[in-house]
């Protein structure tokens, strides 16, 4: 079952929904995301973690700068690595 609705969106998000063909499928797609985001927020808590705005901010900085640090070379290598130990049978997925 759906249901209609009219939201009121900032200019720059609506100039987002603008390239999109088909927009409630991007923001069923978007809240549903955030809906799973608040379950798992919801279980670690329940589950004795602390989870703190700050705490998820500082995770999120934290993983930026190691993404950061994955640079070409860095893949080509690992890349190398893993067949030379997989005897050849690793091939990277591109």
């Amino acid at each position: 079952m759906t249901r209609k609705i009219t939201i009121s969106v900032p200019d720059d998000v609506a100039e987002r929904l603008d390239d999109e063909r088909n927009v409630s499928a991007f923001i069923t797609d978007a809240v549903r995301v955030r809906m799973e985001a608040e379950h798992t927020r919801r279980v670690l808590t329940q589950l004795g973690f602390d989870i703190t705005d700050e705490g998820v901010a500082e995770a999120k900085r934290e993983l930026d700068e190691a993404r950061a640090g994955i640079t070409p070379e860095l893949v080509r290598e690992m890349s190398s690595r893993l067949a030379e130990i997989s005897g050849g049978r690793w091939r990277p997925r591109v």
